[in-house]
């Protein structure tokens, strides 16, 4: 939309009059007129038409101009100056309307000008959260400088992986070299941090990180042929090391407990726990590739002391005392329950334990909010994520008993893939098995969701639980 502003809309001779009366004592003044002449008034010449000025006289001269110009009367000029600044008046109508109509700002209420950013983390595409069990357990690993830069770099190559057709292969290329010029100039920063009892381990590990069959050499040659699917294979095997070599490098908590939670049992580790489950009707899993159905499904659990030592703690000493031999298991729609064991509760409660992505330590007794872009360190929008339900007694405080696997569906998140319940609970593992044993049978089998631990064990060589 559009408006000519032309000399055209102002037809007439707006003059400003400005003088000192004689009553004031004199002084050096200068008396001013301006005097906004349309082409209809000043010049009847054809070839001036369609200009307008701005004239500007002294009070002896605009009088002697005007006079032999045009010989009005005073009030005359009173008069064109009231119906100028009425049109004038009009343009600046015609003028904010149409800023309004075309500009998305508003032109009132300035302070929306200070309004943060929309609270929709839950439904924005570009959040970033660990989409596999994985890449979240690696992530939550507290690694050192150099390991997290290396780590950071060849997490980038999995984004530029998935542009379809022309992938960045120079890119990939230039992430690789970064993290290997890293681990060949740092060598030592690295090796000096492991325990002692470590070090042969993690001097092999590194070896085979710079040198291996799945190392970062091979790897450069896998992008140089432009090979996508070898690509992502010596990917996920570099990855798969430099995750081993953090964890041999972070055998302990980075941070310290608060002081009321240090009689609670804690895993200062990672330890991985293996269930043998049943179903409920005695009928038989699925068989695997070219085998037999079985009778019993065995799901590992990847229990993280370095995000929730003091759930995991629990956890896994009552993994231990065999108080989860014989458990139910109940399947909804979203998440696989374990029963409440209220007949085997204690008494005792646990804080609700979550720690925040890029925090030093956790929260206790707190929930994070998401919708201001507060994520956990382990996410709960992971197919297969563990977590603790809620006590029934506080809403800060977790069951001490009672926890359940999380089947995420991202056609029940939001657009940027978080759950709704997302920072809500205190997850404290990612069970990596778990698409084959919770498959849902025909909708007339009324036991399908119902399961039983026969056998809960320990199967790392220790979950290392301090009392």
């Amino acid at each position: 939309m559009a408006f000519p502003l032309s000399s055209a809309i102002i037809y007439h001779k707006l003059s400003l009059h400005v003088f000192i009366p004689p009553s004031v004592p004199k002084r050096v003044s200068l008396s001013t007129h301006f005097t906004v002449c349309s082409n209809r008034m000043l010049s009847k010449d054809p070839a001036r038409k369609g200009r307008s000025r701005i004239l500007c006289f002294s009070k002896r001269k605009f009088s002697e101009e005007v006079a032999e110009r045009h010989d009005f009367p005073a009030n005359f000029y009173m008069s064109i100056c009231r119906f100028g600044l009425k049109k004038l008046e009009n343009l600046i109508v015609v003028i904010l309307i149409w800023v309004q109509i075309s500009s998305p700002l508003p032109l009132f209420g300035w302070d929306s000008f200070s309004i943060s950013p929309a609270r929709a983390v839950l439904y924005s595409p570009d959040t970033k959260v660990p989409r596999t069990g994985e890449l979240a357990l690696r992530k939550a690993i507290p690694a050192n400088t150099n390991m997290k830069a290396i780590q950071d770099s060849l997490e980038d190559i999995s984004y530029l992986l998935r542009i379809p057709q022309r992938k960045p292969y120079g890119t990939m290329e230039g992430n690789v070299k970064k993290a290997l010029k890293i681990a060949v100039d740092e060598k030592d920063s690295v090796l000096a941090s492991l325990p002692v009892d470590l070090k042969e381990k993690g001097s092999t590990l590194y070896a085979s990180l710079i040198d291996g069959k799945g190392g970062l050499q091979a790897l450069l040659v896998s992008i140089k042929d432009q090979d996508p699917d070898k690509v992502s294979l010596g990917l996920a095997s570099s990855l798969d090391t430099v995750a081993e070599l953090e964890l041999l490098q972070a055998p302990g908590l980075s941070f310290l407990l608060p002081g009321q939670y240090l009689k609670y049992p804690r895993l200062t580790g990672r330890g991985i726990v293996e269930f043998t489950i049943e179903k409920g009707d005695g009928s038989t899993f699925s068989p695997e590739a070219s085998g037999e159905p079985r009778k019993t499904a065995t799901i590992q659990v990847v229990v993280d002391g370095y995000s929730a030592p003091l759930t995991a703690g629990n956890f896994a000493k009552l993994v231990i005392d065999g108080t989860y031999d014989g458990a139910k298991l109940s399947r909804t729609d979203q998440a696989v329950l374990s029963d409440n064991g209220l007949d085997k509760n204690n008494g005792y409660s646990v804080p609700l334990e979550i720690k925040p992505s890029g925090q030093f330590e956790p929260l206790y007794r707190t929930t994070l909010n998401v919708q201001d872009g507060e994520l956990p360190v382990l996410p709960l929008s992971v197919y297969g994520a563990v977590a603790m339900a809620h006590s029934e007694v506080s809403e800060d405080c977790s069951s001490p008993y009672q926890f359940f696997f999380y089947l995420y569906d991202k056609r029940n998140a939001g657009l940027g893939g978080l759950s709704f319940d997302e920072g809500q609970f205190s997850v404290f593992g990612v069970n990596k098995q778990i698409h084959n044993c919770w498959e849902r049978h025909s909708s007339t089998d009324k036991n399908w969701r119902c399961y039983s631990i026969s056998k809960a064990g320990r199967r790392s060589r220790s979950p290392h639980i301090a009392k």
